[in-house]
C-alpha cells in the first residue's frame, strides 16, 4: 500500500488542481486505485471543474471528493482561498465500490437511494454529503441498525455561496446535491478515529429526569441549578472556558469506574428552558445515562488529537490518513490551519495526509457511527496484514 499527497493554491482553480494533481501522483509514482479530491473556490463552476479536471489527470479507478471552505494536504491547511488538495493511493486487494445518494421523497416520507449493497468483506465507508440538500444526522444515525458494524468516516462538504453552492465528485462525474463516496473491503487495514477535542469538567451524573433533548433532572436537582452549583466551584480559568461554549458529554459506557478522554460522546448545550429548568442540548438524552459537562480549548483539542491518534498503533505501519477537520478548528481554535494535519502527520509517522475543512465530521464513538461538529475525523489506512478488519476505538 502507497498514499501520497498534494496541495496548490491558485487563483485559477483548475490550475491549482493541475499543479495538487501532479505533485501527489509524482510522489505516489504509479498509478493509484482511488483518489480523493478537494477544492476550495468562490465559484461552484469553477469548483466543478478543477475537480473533474483533477479527477482525470489522477487516473485513478475510483474518484471522490467535494468542494469545501478549505483544504488540507502537503503538511498544511488553506482555509477560504482557492485552492485544492489530491490524495491518491495505491490499494492492492482491496475492493473499492463508490456510489451517489439521492433522497426520493413522497407526500409521506422521504427514502435514501444508491447505497450499494453490503457485502462481508466491507471494512470501511468514506461519505462526503451536501447538508442543504441530503438529511445527514438521521442517515448516519441508521447506518448502525441498517450496516450494522461498517463504521463511516467523512465530512459535510460547502460551497463558499452557501445553499446550491456545494458541489460533489464520484468517478470524475460532479453532482450539486446528495451525498457521495466510497466502500473499502478486503484486504485493508484501518482505523476510523475521532477527536472530539473537549475534556470533562465537575462530575459525572446521573439523568434522573428528561424529555426528548432537554435535560431536567442532574441526580435529582433540576438541571440548570446543578450546572449553577458545578459552575460556582470551578476555578475561574474553567469558568472562563464554559462562557466560551458549554458541552456535555454522554457516557458510551455506563459501567466505566473512571470516566476520561474517548469516553463520552459530546454535544453542545444549545440554551435554556427557564420555566422548567432545563437545559437544552444538541442530542436526545435518556433517564439513566451517565453525563458530564465538558469544556474545549486549544491546548485540550491538542492533547485528545495526540491520545486518539495512539490507538492507530494497531494499523501500523501506517500509509497515510484522509483527515477532516472541522471549520471551527482551524486558526479559529489553533490561530494557525496546518495545526491538525501536522499533528497528524507526526503523531501517525507518515506521508499521504489530506483532506478538507467541513462543516460537520462524520465517524465512529463508542463503535456507533455519529455526526459530530468541531473534531477531527481521520481514517488510517496501514499495509494489508499489520491489523485485521477496522479499529473504530
Amino acid at each position: 500500500m502507497r498514499c501520497a499527497d498534494g496541495l496548490a493554491v491558485d487563483s485559477d482553480l483548475v490550475h491549482a488542481a493541475e499543479r495538487a494533481t501532479r505533485q501527489a501522483s509524482s510522489r505516489l509514482g504509479r498509478r493509484p486505485d482511488l483518489a480523493a479530491i478537494f477544492a476550495c473556490g468562490p465559484e461552484p463552476d469553477d469548483t466543478a471543474a478543477a475537480l473533474e479536471r483533477s479527477a482525470a489527470m489522477s487516473g485513478a479507478t475510483t474518484v471522490v471528493g467535494c468542494s469545501a471552505a478549505g483544504v488540507i494536504g502537503d503538511g498544511r491547511g488553506v482555509e477560504l482561498s482557492s485552492s485544492v488538495s489530491v490524495w491518491v493511493a495505491e490499494l492492492p486487494e482491496v475492493a473499492l465500490r463508490s456510489f451517489h445518494l439521492e433522497v426520493l421523497r413522497t407526500s409521506e416520507s422521504i427514502a435514501v437511494v444508491g447505497m450499494p449493497t453490503r457485502s462481508v468483506e466491507d471494512r470501511v465507508a468514506v461519505l462526503l454529503v451536501d447538508p442543504y440538500s441530503f438529511p445527514v444526522d438521521a442517515f448516519v444515525e441508521q447506518t448502525n441498525e441498517a450496516l450494522p458494524g461498517l463504521p463511516l468516516s467523512g465530512g459535510l462538504a460547502s460551497g463558499l455561496r452557501g445553499a446550491g453552492s456545494t458541489r460533489l465528485l464520484v468517478d470524475g462525474v460532479v453532482h450539486d446535491r446528495g451525498a457521495v463516496g466510497v466502500v473499502l473491503g478486503g484486504d485493508v487495514s484501518l482505523a476510523a478515529l475521532v477527536s472530539q477535542g473537549c475534556r470533562p469538567v465537575g462530575p459525572a451524573m446521573t439523568v434522573t429526569a428528561a424529555e426528548g433533548n432537554v435535560l431536567l433532572e442532574l441526580a435529582g436537582v433540576p438541571a440548570t441549578e446543578k450546572l449553577q452549583r458545578i459552575l460556582t466551584d470551578l476555578p475561574p480559568q474553567e469558568q472562563a472556558m464554559v462562557s466560551g461554549g458549554l458541552q456535555i458529554g454522554v457516557a458510551m459506557d455506563e459501567y466505566v469506574d473512571e470516566f476520561s478522554l474517548g469516553d463520552f460522546l459530546v454535544r453542545g448545550v444549545v440554551g435554556a428552558e427557564p420555566a422548567r429548568r432545563g437545559l437544552v442540548v444538541g442530542d436526545v438524552v435518556q433517564v439513566g445515562q451517565t453525563v458530564q459537562f465538558q469544556v474545549r480549548d486549544a491546548d485540550t483539542a491538542a492533547a485528545d488529537l495526540s491520545v486518539t491518534l495512539e490507538q492507530a498503533r494497531p494499523v501500523a505501519p501506517v500509509r497515510g490518513a484522509l483527515l477532516f477537520s472541522c471549520t471551527g478548528r482551524g486558526s479559529s481554535l489553533f490561530t494557525t490551519p496546518d495545526h491538525d494535519v501536522r499533528l497528524v502527520k507526526a503523531g501517525l509517522g507518515a506521508g499521504g495526509v489530506a483532506g478538507f475543512f467541513a462543516a460537520g465530521e462524520i465517524g465512529p464513538v463508542g463503535g456507533r457511527n455519529h455526526l459530530h461538529g468541531f473534531t477531527a475525523s481521520i481514517l488510517v489506512f496501514g499495509s494489508a496484514g499489520s491489523s485485521a478488519g477496522t479499529l473504530t476505538p
